[in-house]
């Protein structure tokens, strides 16, 4: 596996060489060819600025940082400012790349579920909601520490506030997502809070056009016109596209272009109204979110949009200017990166852990939300061509965007050991977590089946359990007997209630399971695949089991065929494999569709969806 794998790292630098060595003389024969013409200037421009993408989206690739990154990087290199100047003028594709941030913007509000927003928490909501006004404020101070002022036609020290209290929804749905984590109350809580952020944005720029004549009426005359915007957009998009787009569902082309159609009536329409065509085109987004077609628009759209997304942050790049020729800007993106991740901590963790989520679940969030957003730079962006910031303030906010998304790829990725960490100094400092505050006496004496981790499996279990029609007395013995062991604060509510004990604590932790009072257990159950699990897996949770409760049976969960081989080698006693169970209950319905017995199977399906839509499970 080691040579295996050196062997390929090899392979990828080799491919990396191959790139600089023959690509990057290929965009000089661009610049070089590129005549007179503007025309075949703005297309040799272009050129160059995809290729060199190319180039750095792959070394980016290979070093596992954000593409984001790397096509800041391409415009570096590229550059007249620091790099080769292969693009003398940024503005050939600076205009072009316009595109990209109108739908770029114009895909996150597809993505904003205003449903969603309905059925948040409490949590969700209150931290949502205070988060970027805290950090704003607290930014508002700490920049004028630093030097900067409010007034004379600059607004540089709210830009910067504004912009390092926005975080970045692409690199943290990305990386959270590849860590199985969206969908944990650590992740539900950041991406409300992501989504609250998207908000928060929407009333920036709604303020930007007026902020050079900050008149009061005209900023509330602003308001109107964003108001008046949203309720036009949302009174269409409820009365009149629903049909257009089910006269023209058959037609996917159709569909993709009426979408692009009605962002960019929208942004006419901001435009007239002297709002930011960017604002236009997330509501256009947002009007539209619910539709069933938009998952469809969102997958054909976000092709083009990548095209131009690249173009613009290539063209961000090559307006970085020389830090060697002002390294105080490097120090100040510095100072103001540190500042940036100890300001979340404050808005964040206390909001959350007074609302009782507990040290992990607080902290974890703060630790996801840690980095500058890419919307941050369209703002930014935005005040540097309505004059309100300068150059150097942009490029303060492109270094804060570079140091914390590096950082916060690291940041997320190790979590887990991160939070653990802080937990312990705090609690050293005096917090109480959620285990000693609320649940410091429960542990499981008594019970004789023990529950490691609650997820989807487990809800399903949970729910046989209590629900079992053929025996209810059996099935009220067997929760009687049962023990939950999970860190999630959110299932105990809802585990509690249906008379099931649950015990606060994280399952990688062996003083943890002593905590719970497991010892004398006779059935330990681990239902959450080694994918999901955090900090632990079940090979290692078989041999604490073994160390805490010998005489216990062990039933643990495997995804593949080989670790469950090594599962049964460790002790464990039953290792189930879902895609096998789910493999032989297709079989049945494939032997029965193959004998032509429909009406058996028009039977079953009815039962299942009977049975589906009265499981009253924690985790649906």
């Amino acid at each position: 596996m080691v040579i295996k794998k050196f062997k390929s790292n090899s392979f990828n630098y080799y491919i990396i060489i191959v790139f600089l060595l023959v690509l990057f003389p290929i965009t000089s024969l661009l610049a070089e060819g590129s005549g007179s013409n503007d025309h075949s200037n703005l297309i040799s421009s272009v050129g160059i600025a995809i290729l060199a993408a190319t180039i750095m989206a792959y070394i980016g690739f290979v070093l596992k940082q954000p593409l984001l990154l790397a096509y800041i990087a391409a415009g570096i290199v590229i550059g007249p400012r620091i790099g080769l100047g292969l693009v003398k003028d940024i503005n050939d594709i600076e205009t072009i790349s316009h595109f990209g941030l109108i739908l770029l913007l114009f895909l996150i509000g597809l993505e904003i579920d205003i449903k969603k927003l309905k059925e948040s928490g409490k949590s969700l909501l209150v931290s949502g909601l205070s988060q970027f006004p805290i950090t704003a404020l607290i930014g508002v101070g700490f920049f004028l520490l630093l030097g900067y002022t409010f007034g004379g036609g600059k607004y540089d020290l709210l830009y910067l506030a504004a912009c390092c209290s926005l975080s970045s929804t692409a690199i943290v749905v990305k990386l959270l997502y590849g860590k199985f984590e969206l969908d944990t109350l650590a992740g539900r809580i950041t991406l409300g809070i992501l989504v609250f952020q998207d908000i928060w944005a929407i009333v920036l720029l709604g303020i930007q056009p007026n902020l050079a004549d900050p008149d009061i009426f005209q900023i509330l005359l602003s308001f109107g016109k964003g108001i008046l915007l949203v309720v036009l957009s949302m009174i269409i998009s409820k009365y009149i596209l629903p049909r257009i787009f089910k006269s023209i569902a058959k037609l996917p082309e159709l569909v993709l272009i009426s979408s692009l159609g009605w962002c960019f009536l929208v942004c006419w329409a901001a435009g007239f109204l002297n709002l930011s065509l960017e604002m236009g085109a997330l509501i256009a987004g947002v009007a539209i979110s619910t539709f069933p077609y938009n998952l469809d628009v969102i997958a054909k759209v976000v092709n083009i949009r990548d095209f131009f997304v690249t173009l613009f942050f290539v063209s961000l790049g090559m307006q970085i200017p020389n830090p060697f020729d002002n390294p105080s800007i490097l120090i100040t993106a510095a100072i103001a990166s540190a500042f940036l991740i100890s300001s979340r901590f404050i808005s964040i963790f206390p909001v959350l852990y007074s609302l009782k989520n507990g040290l992990r679940v607080s902290l974890l969030t703060f630790i996801n939300l840690s980095q500058i957003s890419e919307f941050s730079l369209v703002i930014a962006t935005i005040g540097v061509a309505a004059g309100h910031i300068t150059r150097d303030t942009m490029s303060v906010i492109i270094f804060v965007f570079v140091i914390t998304s590096i950082l916060s790829t690291y940041m997320i990725k190790y979590n887990d050991s991160i939070q653990k960490g802080l937990a312990f100094l705090l609690q050293k400092l005096g917090l109480k977590d959620i285990q000693s505050a609320e649940y410091e006496d429960e542990i499981a004496g008594g019970r004789e089946i023990a529950l490691l981790g609650f997820y989807r499996t487990a809800s399903s279990l949970v729910h046989e359990l209590i629900s079992n029609e053929q025996n209810k007395s059996t099935a009220l013995r067997l929760k009687d007997k049962l023990v939950v062991v999970d860190f999630n604060p959110e299932i105990h509510e809802s585990l509690q209630s249906r008379g099931i004990k649950v015990v606060y604590g994280d399952i990688s932790h062996l003083d943890t399971l002593h905590h719970a009072g497991i010892q004398d257990v006779k059935i330990v159950i681990s239902t959450i695949p080694d994918t999901i699990l955090v900090g632990t897996d079940n090979l290692k949770i078989i041999k604490h089991i073994k160390e805490i409760c010998p005489n216990a049976k062990i039933i643990v969960t495997a995804e593949s065929i080989e670790r469950a081989l090594k599962m049964y080698a460790e002790g464990a006693d039953y290792v189930f494999i879902p895609r096998i169970l789910a493999a032989k209950n297709i079989i049945e319905m494939v032997d029965i569709i193959l004998k032509n017995k429909f009406n058996k199977l028009s039977s079953i399906v009815e039962n299942e969806i009977d049975m589906l839509q009265s499981r009253n499970e924690i985790i649906r």
